[in-house]
C-alpha cells in the first residue's frame, strides 16, 4: 500500500517517510530506528554520532555560497505512539505501518501513522541526502523517546551543538509558527486490594466502552471528547447506585499522552437485578448519544454475557476505587487568562488496571505555570490518596518560554506573509515540545517550531495532509535559503 504514498510529491520526502515506517519505533523501542537513522548518515559520508542517550546527531556542510551562514540545527524525534483499534490484527515490533493515501491525506489501516514525527525525520532526510538544495550549515538532531518521558531531549548534553537557530519540526498546523510549549509530569497511583467470592446467583458480563475519538492528551484535550476510564467509571457508578454490582477487573486506556478510546470491565450483577442492568446500561447509552453527539458520534458501551469469573473486588475497596476514579480531575484545568483559546493546565487520566488485587492508574499532568502544575498534582494526589493508594510522580520536564522578538521568529513571520499573503498564527501550544529542554543545555539557540497539517495524532485516525507537506517543505527551504 505504500507504493502510492511513495508516489506523491514530494517524492524523495514521502520515500524516505516510507522507509522510516518499515522500521518499528515505538516509544522506548527505537533500537532499531536509531540504527536506521546511523547507517543512514554514514551511508551519506556526513559526521554521524550516537550520544549516550541514543540521540543521533549528523552534520553536514553548508553549500557552495552559504559557508558564511550561521548553523542551523534541525530537529525532530524518531519514536511514534503505537496505538490500534481493538479490532485491528497488527504487531507494531514486527510490521511496518500500512499507509494508504485517500483523497488529500495520507492514513494507516487501523493504526497510528507516525506522522508525528516521521514527517519532520523524512524532511531532515531530504536535506541531508541532497546534492541541489542551497543550504547553510546543518546539524540533523533526532531525538527518542520524545513521546513518553523526553528522554532523549533531557539526555543531550551541551557542547554537542553549534547551531545559534533550531528549527523544530514538530507542529501540526501549517499556519502556526510555534514558539512555546507546556512542560509535564507523569503521575501514577497504584495498589493492592482484597478479593472475594461470590455468593448467591449471579451473571456476568463484559462491558466495552468504545467508539470514543480519543486524540493527542496535550493538543486536542480542549475539545471535549469522551474519556474513556471516566466514562467507565461513571458507567459503574451509577449501575452500583441502582443495583448491587460486583467488579472483577477494569481495564481501559493505554498511554499517558493518548485521550483513552476504549475500556473494557468485568462485572457480575445478581440474576434477580439483570433487567435493571440492561435498563441502566441502555439510559447510559442514551446519555453518550446526547451529551457526545459532536464529539464521539460512535460512542457505545456494550454489555456482552460471559461465563463466571470467579473473585471480586471487596465492596469497601470497589467503593473507594469508584469515588477515587471520579474524584480526580480529566480534561482542563484551567485556560491562559493571558492568551485567549490556550489550555494552560490540563490531566490526562490516561491508564487504568484493576486485576488479580493489583492496581495502577496513569496520568499525564501538562501546564505552562509549573506552580499549576504543582497544585494539579496534588488534586489528584488527594483523590487517590483518600482510597489508599500510593501516588507518585516522575518524568517531569520544563515549559518552553516564547521569545516573540527572536530573530528567526521575526524572520519567519515575514517569510509566511510574502509566500501565502497571509499572517502566520504565532502562539504557545499545550503540548510537551522539546524545545523548553534542549533550551537548558542551549540556552542561546533561538528556536522555533512549525510543519504539516496532522490530524488525529496519537490515535488510529491519524493522517496527514499531502498539499499541507508540499507547503510545508517549501516554507522550509525558503527559510534555509534567507536565514542569516
Amino acid at each position: 500500500m505504500s507504493d502510492e504514498v511513495r508516489a506523491l510529491e514530494p517524492q524523495v520526502l514521502w520515500n524516505y517517510f516510507a522507509d522510516l515506517n518499515e522500521v518499528p519505533r515505538g516509544s522506548k523501542k527505537e533500537k532499531k530506528a536509531i540504527e536506521f537513522a546511523k547507517n543512514f548518515g554514514e551511508s551519506l559520508g556526513l559526521e554521524t554520532m550516537v550520544d549516550q542517550t541514543g540521540n543521533v546527531i549528523i552534520k553536514k556542510p553548508a553549500t557552495a555560497g552559504m559557508e558564511d551562514r550561521g548553523v542551523i540545527a534541525l530537529q525532530s524525534h524518531l519514536d511514534m505512539v503505537h496505538q490500534k483499534n481493538a479490532d485491528t490484527d497488527f504487531d507494531f515490533d514486527t510490521q511496518g505501518i500500512q499507509m494508504y493515501v485517500e483523497g488529500d491525506w495520507v492514513k494507516a489501516k487501523g493504526t497510528t501513522l507516525g506522522a508525528d514525527n516521521g514527517i519532520g525525520v523524512a524532511a531532515i532526510m531530504t536535506l541531508l541526502a541532497s546534492d541541489d538544495i542551497p543550504h547553510p550549515a546543518l546539524e540533523a538532531l533526532l531525538t527518542m523517546d520524545e513521546e513518553t518521558g523526553m528522554t532523549g531531549a533531557k539526555g543531550l548534553q551541551g557542547g554537542l551543538l553549534d547551531a545559534k537557530v533550531m528549527l523544530n519540526l514538530d507542529t501540526e498546523d501549517d499556519d502556526e509558527l510555534t514558539i512555546g510549549c507546556a512542560g509535564g509530569i507523569d503521575v501514577t497511583a497504584d495498589g493492592s486490594y482484597n478479593q472475594v467470592s461470590l455468593d448467591g446467583d449471579n451473571k456476568s458480563f463484559t462491558l466495552s466502552m468504545k467508539g470514543l475519538t480519543g486524540g493527542h492528551s496535550g493538543m486536542e484535550i480542549q475539545l471535549g471528547r469522551g474519556n474513556a476510564n471516566k466514562l467507565m467509571n461513571r458507567f459503574l457508578t451509577e449501575l452500583a447506585n441502582d443495583v448491587e454490582v460486583s467488579i472483577h477487573a477494569i481495564d481501559g486506556g493505554g498511554l499517558r499522552n493518548a485521550i483513552p478510546r476504549e475500556s473494557s470491565a468485568t462485572i457480575s450483577v445478581s440474576t434477580s437485578n439483570l433487567d435493571k442492568f440492561q435498563n441502566v446500561v441502555s439510559d447510559f447509552n442514551q446519555i453518550l448519544a446526547v451529551e457526545y453527539a459532536t464529539t464521539d458520534a460512535g460512542a457505545e458501551l456494550v454489555a456482552e454475557p460471559i461465563d463466571g469469573v470467579g473473585t471480586a473486588l471487596d465492596a469497601e475497596f470497589q467503593s473507594k476505587l469508584l469515588k477515587g476514579i471520579y474524584a480526580c480531575p480529566s480534561g482542563i484545568y484551567r485556560m491562559s487568562p493571558d492568551i485567549e483559546g490556550l489550555v494552560q493546565t490540563s490531566n490526562n487520566l490516561a491508564r487504568v488496571l484493576v486485576k488479580d488485587g493489583q492496581y495502577q492508574i496513569l496520568c499525564l499532568t501538562r501546564s505552562s505555570s509549573t506552580s499549576e502544575k504543582n497544585d494539579e498534582v496534588n488534586a489528584i494526589r488527594g483523590a487517590f490518596e483518600l482510597m489508599g493508594a500510593n501516588v507518585s510522580t516522575a518524568g517531569s520536564y520544563p515549559g518552553w518560554e516564547p521569545k516573540p522578538e527572536a530573530g528567526i521568529v521575526k524572520l519567519m513571520q515575514q517569510l509566511y506573509s510574502e509566500m501565502y499573503k497571509e499572517e502566520a498564527h504565532v502562539s504557545a501550544i499545550h503540548a510537551g515540545l522539546e524545545c523548553g529542554i534542549l533550551g537548558t543545555n542551549y540556552p542561546d539557540i533561538e528556536m522555533i517550531s512549525f510543519g504539516p497539517n496532522i490530524r488525529g495524532a496519537h490515535s488510529p485516525d491519524e493522517k496527514a495532509q499531502i498539499s499541507s507537506v508540499q507547503k510545508f517543505w517549501s516554507y522550509l527551504l525558503e527559510t534555509l535559503k534567507k536565514t542569516a
